[in-house]
């Protein structure tokens, strides 16, 4: 894979989210002596030429050192989320990731930027080890759970702009809803699997017991 030709992309970290399942915010946790979202920055910052973080609470991610919007449509969900920071976005690419994946993988990150020409969505299809599908009650979950497509780890073009703009207007915010109306290229299980074979990059902390899955699994990567 080292003859992979990649073009410069935003990064948008999306830490917008409630934590309520977790019953605090998940994003500060500290996993092996890092926050859990400045784990994801440092994995972003790693392939992208910028990196935004979406937050309603600014001043909590002011320490980062990086540029932090708000919601533009506030209560919309992570579709709310991918389009604030889209539209932020500075290249005409943005890879789009959770504050709560802590085991995101470069390599498979640099290759979905690798297939940014190919469409204005390069999103891929896996499933985690144990997942949080089960707790299904966000619309990405609900994408997860129902086609396997990884929307909240996943590249998107400023085309899909206006598409989800009009979702969003019309409170339809489940993520896919608007895949119709832009291309789409699918990176299927097969090669997922040549960069994660296990399917951790996909991995989200939700909830307590996901958390100790976190903690035990980190503790096997790095022995």
């Amino acid at each position: 894979m080292s003859n992979l030709v990649i073009r410069p992309v935003s990064g948008i970290v999306l830490a917008g989210g409630k934590s309520r399942r977790m019953g605090h915010d998940k994003a500060f946790l500290d996993l092996d002596g890092m926050p859990l979202v400045a784990r994801v920055i440092e994995r972003v910052r790693a392939v992208c030429d910028e990196v935004i973080i979406v937050a309603n609470d600014t001043d909590a991610y002011a320490r980062f050192g990086l540029r932090v919007v708000s919601d533009v449509y506030p209560g919309k969900g992570s579709l709310g989320g991918i389009y604030s920071g889209l539209l932020a976005a500075r290249e005409e690419h943005a890879l789009v990731v959770a504050c709560d994946l802590p085991f995101l993988n470069a390599a498979l990150l640099r290759y979905l930027i690798s297939l940014a020409p190919q469409a204005d969505v390069v999103i891929p299809r896996a499933h985690a080890p144990r997942g949080s599908a089960r707790y299904a009650t966000r619309y990405e979950d609900l994408d997860v759970k129902e086609s396997g497509l990884q929307a909240t780890h996943a590249l998107y073009s400023k085309r899909c702009l206006e598409p989800m703009r009009a979702r969003l207007l019309a409170n339809d915010l489940r993520i896919i809803n608007f895949f119709d109306e832009v291309r789409v290229r699918v990176v299927e299980p097969d090669e997922v699997a040549r960069f994660d074979s296990e399917g951790w990059s996909f991995f989200n902390v939700n909830t307590p017991e996901d958390w100790r899955v976190a903690q035990a699994h980190i503790k096997r990567v790095l022995q």
